[in-house]
């Protein structure tokens, strides 16, 4: 199997793991770059067992063997410890993970014990520091198996690859489904370096969300080590990994993309603005820190998508639209390497700080290298989203605050992803571009590799942007973060940006006149035509719909989608058999659920095909979508 390794990436690491395949001691290793714990009461994780203020962990090295047939993997975590002088444990958190053996860094043995599990925060594993002798350690090495149904992890048989020759594994680790394949303290405000020894059956490459560190070694077993490193301390969440019939193809001098073979090329010519967009990035908010940014292109049951593992950028292959059309995908994962990876919400209510950041940055991205016109319309089509979920939700709903007190459930990714960048995109328009990407940047500067919350960007706006107490009221600072709805002061997007085309769907609705230039649109402005169409259309009118607009031979998996999602709405029997293709492909989570809902929420004709497909594709799909799917099930 051909497999080309950046060069660049033998020489940024500043460790590196031993021939052998044994972690470097922590005596031996360069010194680890540590993050602060913030002790606030608002940078308190629920969703973790760790006791970070009483020992913490600052460094994770994985020695690993990867098992196709088990559906397991299974070896040592050796993690450094950096405890209180009074600490005599260490607290992890574990999800359905098998203790075989816990000792020192010279090989005595350290109780431990595994406490009651609760649910999908799993159970904690605390871990003494102290040995029988009464010696004292810093570092902890547990050999362990992941289960078989390890949650964050997905494993392919060959036929639901696109090669249908050889398996597939691959994570995903958001938000709290790391601690089934790695004993560690999963929370994103307890920032690790790691490093990881990973083998696999040939031919198979193996890639994570590190630098990997030169070819990988053959052991003569039919089996091949590789070896990565991540020197910068990361949200756990942010380890992954992926493993199969994979190759590389380059995109620029620090930019590339893993994908299979039969996918490669069409996942290369559709990344190819990849080094532009990065410059571009670096242009508004400063140097690129991670070293390389490549990507790799999975199967379609990945459930997201994209996922923005630092170094290697995990993407659906639903993005791939042959025109580059859906590439702010690319420019939000580019995006989330300051928002997110360098500056990183400590808890999961502050989700906003990475994604809704994210959207406004990816945004500025799309302006660079795509124009305004793109960029105005896809910010119209987010300011739509929002007023949707505030339509169905209540404007006055908890959910729709950007901060998410504990017990709080938010209203969903339009108030995280999209409110958020209205946010920052007022703050914009009310002070001033420069201002505001002069404060933006020293964020993201003064932050870097650091846990933050809402309490902290607040205070930040209020000093280094607004500047006084007045000047935050008149920016409704407080307001934006911390409450519920749309303050009034809202940046609203150009009305211009979709004219023609909100004329063309009042007229299509009025009389079923054929939009002009509908072959010529861009990606978003078909959406905004299909998304404005009237929710109730007859059978007739769907297959007049179809016909004109050539809707269900769409290469653009964004726009078959809405088309999908209509039809089964209104209970178009001529689009099912399309639906179940889809729905049997494709595993991402934002398209799987709304047809499953459509479906559902037709009852006595939705139902039964809704069961009669998901019996059949359950398997198919990450835990991520079947939870989704799972949950809508159970509401009869």
């Amino acid at each position: 199997m051909r497999r080309i390794i950046p060069a660049i990436s033998l020489l940024l690491a500043s460790t590196a793991c031993t021939t052998s395949g044994v972690a470097v001691a922590p005596e031996t290793r360069e010194p680890t770059m540590i993050a602060p714990i913030l002790t606030t009461p608002d940078a308190l994780d629920a969703s973790t067992y760790a006791k970070p203020q009483e020992a913490r962990v600052t460094h994770v090295a994985l020695d690993l063997a990867l098992d196709f047939d088990a559906k397991r993997v299974g070896g040592t975590a050796a993690l450094d410890i950096l405890a209180a002088p009074n600490a005599s444990e260490v607290v992890l958190d574990a999800l359905g993970l098998e203790i075989l053996r816990v000792t020192d860094g010279k090989g005595r043995e350290l109780g431990w014990r595994m406490g009651a599990s609760e649910g999908e925060k799993g159970a904690p594993l605390t871990i003494d520091l102290v040995d029988a002798a009464g010696a004292r350690t810093d570092h902890v090495e547990i050999q362990y198996r992941a289960g078989a149904d390890a949650e964050a992890l997905q494993w392919l048989r060959p036929e639901q690859t696109a090669g249908k020759v050889h398996p597939y594994l691959f994570s995903q680790g958001q938000a709290i489904l790391n601690r089934s394949w790695i004993p560690t303290q999963d929370s994103p405000g307890i920032r690790q370096t790691w490093e990881a020894r990973i083998t696999a059956p040939k031919p198979l490459d193996v890639v994570m969300s590190g630098i990997i560190q030169g070819e990988p070694e053959d052991l003569g077993d039919g089996r091949r080590a590789f070896r990565f490193v991540m020197d910068k301390p990361v949200a756990p969440y942010l380890i992954a990994i992926a493993a199969g019939d994979i190759d590389f193809a380059p995109v620029g001098s620090r930019t590339g993309v893993w994908a299979e073979p039969a996918t490669l090329a069409r996942a290369r010519a559709e990344v190819g603005d990849t080094e532009e967009m990065v410059e571009a990035a670096e242009a508004l908010y400063g140097p690129y820190r991670w070293g390389r940014y490549d990507m790799i292109v999975l199967p379609p049951a990945f459930p997201y998508g994209g996922m923005e593992n630092p170094v290697m950028t995990f993407l659906t292959p639903t993005f791939i639209a042959g025109d580059r059309s859906n590439n702010g995908l690319v420019a939000h994962e580019l995006a989330h390497s300051w928002s997110g990876n360098l500056v990183t919400n400590a808890v999961w209510g502050d989700s906003w700080l990475n994604e809704g950041v994210t959207s406004y940055f990816e945004n500025r991205i799309v302006e660079a290298v795509y124009g305004s016109k793109r960029a105005k319309q896809e910010v119209a089509l987010d300011y739509m989203a929002i007023l949707e979920t505030l339509d169905e939700v209540g404007r006055d709903a908890p959910g729709t605050a950007l901060h998410q007190p504990d017990g709080t459930e938010s209203a969903g990714s339009a108030i995280i992803y999209n409110k958020g960048a209205a946010f920052l995109r007022t703050l914009e328009k009310e002070t001033g571009r420069e201002r505001f990407d002069a404060w933006l940047r020293q964020w993201f500067d003064k932050h870097a590799f650091q846990p933050a919350t809402s309490d902290m960007i607040y205070a930040d706006l209020k000093a280094n942007l607004a500047g006084s107490d007045a000047e935050a009221e008149r920016l409704k600072l407080k307001e934006w973060i911390y409450s519920p709805g749309l303050p009034d002061n809202v940046a609203k997007p150009d009305p211009a940006a979709f004219a023609t085309v909100d004329a063309a769907s009042a007229a299509y609705a009025k009389d079923g006149t054929r939009p002009v230039g509908w072959e010529t649109w861009t990606s978003a402005e078909r959406q905004r035509f299909l998304k404005n169409l009237p929710r109730k259309l007859d059978a007739a009118e769907l297959a007049q719909l179809d016909e004109r607009l050539g809707l269900s031979a769409s290469g653009n998996n964004e726009e078959l989608f809405l088309w999908l999602e209509l039809a089964m709405t209104n209970r178009y029997q001529p689009a099912v058999p399309q639906v179940e293709k889809f729905l049997g492909h494709v595993g991402r989570t934002k398209f799987v659920r709304p047809l499953f809902q459509a479906l559902w929420n037709q009852s006595d004709w939705g139902r039964p095909i809704a069961k009669r497909i998901y019996a059949e594709t359950r398997e198919t799909y990450h835990s991520v979508t079947q939870g989704a799917v799972d949950r809508l099930m159970a509401k009869e």
